[in-house]
């Protein structure tokens, strides 16, 4: 039902009122419910996945572990010492940083490995990237003119 209203090419809700689908048939009230209900639960879900991301860099030494780590793999003792900082505190922000899926762990005998989730780093330059490419809005509502 929603790739019939992806397939219109529509964008907007008043660019639906006549518009017909592929088969030449009217799309009807319900999938420009179900279209915007899934565009609107996408926004949410990137958001909401930013965010997730965003938090887990709000922190100094967090990322200072991710500029350590675009070398490449690192151990936690390794970690510790170019941190400056003890195991506890840096297990914390390790947790953190896997938590928010940006950082993968590998462990070896008695040591844990930590290497960059190129993917994760992926998304969200693509997030910021969205963002940077906006256009700004020329328009003020009614009640700022």
């Amino acid at each position: 039902m929603v790739s019939k209203i992806a397939r219109c090419g529509v964008h907007k809700l008043s660019d639906l009122a006549f518009q017909r689908g592929s088969r030449g048939k009217h799309l009807t009230y319900q999938y420009l419910l179900i279209y915007f209900h899934v565009m609107n639960r996408t926004t949410v879900n990137q958001i909401e996945e930013a965010s997730r991301l965003f938090h887990a860099l709000s922190e100094p030494t967090r990322l200072q572990i991710l500029e350590y780590l675009k070398d490449g793999e690192h151990c936690v003792c390794e970690l510790t010492e170019a941190c400056n900082t003890g195991q506890s505190r840096l297990s914390f922000h390790l947790r953190v940083l896997k938590e928010a899926g940006l950082i993968n762990d590998r462990p070896e005998g008695r040591w844990m490995y930590y290497s960059l989730n190129v993917e994760a780093i992926k998304e969200l330059a693509s997030f910021v990237s969205a963002l940077r490419e906006s256009q700004p809005s020329r328009r003020s509502c009614a009640p700022c003119r």
